[in-house]
């Protein structure tokens, strides 16, 4: 999974500010029971506008809850996932 998920640095800012490891990040996305929702990019910076951008809630093995919105690409034709942001979710199990 290492080689498939790829952090932007605003996402690992927002993780070390939440004290999420990637480790954590991990966890949540392979725990994650589906995708909570799907929204399209506004953003010109990260792509073009109209992306898929793609919202994951889900909890570690020790049950903390994490937010990780990210979108899919291929590269060499493999898909990789772009973490974007990812953070705690301010919610109980």
């Amino acid at each position: 999974m290492a080689d498939r998920v790829i952090f932007t640095a605003k996402a690992r800012d927002e993780m070390r500010s939440d004290g999420l490891a990637v480790q954590d990040v991990f966890e949540s996305l392979l725990n994650a029971q589906g995708i909570y929702k799907v929204v399209r990019s506004r953003s010109r910076r990260q792509g073009t506008a109209g992306d898929r951008l793609y919202v994951i809630r889900s909890f570690t093995f020790d049950m903390t809850a994490v937010y990780t919105k990210g979108k899919l690409v291929r590269e060499r034709r493999e898909p990789v996932f772009y973490v974007l942001i990812s953070g705690k979710l301010d919610v109980e199990p």
